[in-house]
């Protein structure tokens, strides 16, 4: 640590953590968001250790940022998807401090794994408006693109929100696994081959015309 903090630096640290001597600090330097991929990994490799896999601890995670951030064009980003419904709490600083707004957006996590996700989606027309205009999307843009939705917005969609859950998972956890390939019925590898049905097969030329589809052939590298 001395190699990277001043002597003054360390002692704040030192200070405001309330560490004592056999106590260890882990410091990722970096974007927000990698530093936080790091930190949030090694939160779970270390809990591993602590874990009673005959224990099982459930938790909801709420209230994620509704933007994780802005693109190389200064736009902003959804965190989750440009439908999710902002918390009600944040609407007034939706325009002027959107990275602090949060989202009604949600995950089950259980012994660390991650078992499904969702969120409340919106239903109101001038709620959505704002979110494509937040997202640098025009009027007619979101008029060609998505006006049936806030077209059928006008007639008074109820609230609805969605829940994806992983069953294989949860598999996992039960029976012991740490990889879901162990316990997935059709596991594909990195490549995204199936080696239960030999898929991806050759395609027959009749389908490629039925679709007015074709396959143009790779050029050759002569360098």
């Amino acid at each position: 640590m001395s190699k990277f903090l001043t002597e003054e630096e360390s002692k704040n640290l030192i200070a405001s953590t309330n560490v004592y001597e056999g106590d260890v600090i882990l410091i990722v330097g970096d974007e927000w968001q990698k530093a936080c991929e790091v930190l949030g990994q090694l939160r779970i490799d270390l809990g591993k250790n602590q874990a009673d896999s005959n224990e099982f601890r459930y938790v909801w995670v709420i209230d994620f940022p509704l933007f994780e951030g802005i693109d190389e064009d200064g736009r902003l980003v959804s965190a989750h998807h440009p439908f999710t419904m902002p918390n009600e709490e944040d609407f007034d600083i939706l325009e002027s401090d959107p990275l602090s707004v949060r989202s009604q957006s949600y995950d089950l996590v259980l012994n660390g794994w991650e078992l499904g996700s969702g969120s409340i989606r919106i239903h109101r027309g001038d709620v959505q408006s704002r979110m494509f205009s937040l997202l640098g999307v025009s009027e007619d843009e979101a008029s060609n693109r998505f006006g049936f939705l806030l077209e059928a917005f006008k007639y008074g969609a109820p609230p609805h929100g969605g829940f994806a859950f992983g069953i294989d998972r949860l598999t996992a956890l039960l029976v012991g696994e740490e990889n879901i390939r162990e316990v997935i019925a059709f596991p594909k590898t990195q490549s995204g081959s199936d080696l239960m049905t030999g898929a991806p097969k050759e395609i027959e030329t009749k389908v490629w015309d039925l679709l007015g589809l074709s396959v143009k052939p790779q050029k050759k590298d002569l360098s």
